[in-house]
């Protein structure tokens, strides 16, 4: 085949997400280290266990992206690759593929991508690949419009638990100390790769409604784009955001998903991250 996608599985994707004799697919897993006890994010369901984990111990749980040897061993059966990661700020998932990148037979021939967000963001991505793809589009040129799709993304999240993004630091002490200290639920978003506060809201249901205007004024235009509600152990309030954001909206279509192991990790129990 004449193109391969590779995403790590901070996508929230399968190896059979795409099903197409054009175009490859493939995952490379992130690894979670939980008391002792590693956790590949591969394509075993393992949300309920990392959950149960979780919570059943105090010492400090870790995650690492996926080797070298990984994606290099991955990069293989095409003659282009396409190789979009979990924002650099948050993993070394993109050095670790651009290291496997600078070890390919034909460097010039893999385009590596950090998506400077997470989950649905990358699914989005994938999507606008294939479609770059189909039109006949140069390597060159699905590089540089697949750069200027990645700078169009967004992403909201809020999150019930925020104990291993506080634990890990990957997210901002203040917004930890307002999640737990003071009952506040922060309506957060990605910029360039960082996490940051959008509001700060008292109630769950009072940050979702915030969440769905927020997404008008991120996003102007949504005729044409794709929204996707990925959440853990929260299909209700996922169902809602999709209902709301159906309403107010024009998205061509609006995934709700479940989020997998690596980002049920992060977000934990009740967490919803809308990424258009």
């Amino acid at each position: 085949m004449k193109y391969k996608i590779i995403v790590d599985s901070s996508s929230n994707l399968t190896k059979d997400y795409l099903k197409d004799d054009e175009v490859g697919f493939d995952v490379a897993p992130l690894i979670l280290n939980i008391a002792g006890k590693e956790y590949v994010d591969d394509e075993v369901d393992k949300v309920d266990e990392v959950l149960n984990a979780l919570n059943s111990t105090k010492v400090k749980a870790t995650s690492s992206c996926p080797s070298t040897g990984c994606y290099l061993e991955k990069m293989s059966g095409a003659t282009y690759y396409i190789v979009i990661t979990i924002t650099e700020k948050l993993s070394g998932s993109y050095n670790s593929a651009l290291v496997a990148k600078s070890m390919h037979e034909t460097p010039e021939n893999v385009f590596v991508l950090d998506s400077k967000l997470v989950c649905g963001a990358m699914r989005i991505l994938v999507n606008k690949a294939v479609e770059f793809i189909k039109k006949g589009m140069s390597f060159e040129d699905i590089q540089e419009n697949l750069t200027k799709e990645r700078d169009k993304g967004n992403l909201l999240f809020v999150l019930d638990k925020f104990d291993n993004f506080i634990k890990s630091g990957r997210i901002n002490k203040l917004v930890g100390f307002l999640a737990t200290k003071l009952a506040i639920k922060p309506l957060c978003y990605g910029e360039d790769g960082e996490i940051k506060i959008k509001a700060k809201i008292r109630t769950f249901p009072g940050v979702i409604k915030k969440l769905v205007v927020e997404i008008g004024q991120m996003c102007k235009e949504t005729k044409d784009r794709i929204c996707v509600i990925s959440h853990t152990c929260n299909e209700k309030f996922a169902n809602e955001i999709k209902e709301l954001v159906a309403k107010a909206y024009q998205f061509k279509e609006i995934i709700v998903e479940k989020n997998r192991a690596l980002c049920s990790f992060y977000a934990l129990e009740g967490g919803i991250i809308v990424s258009f």
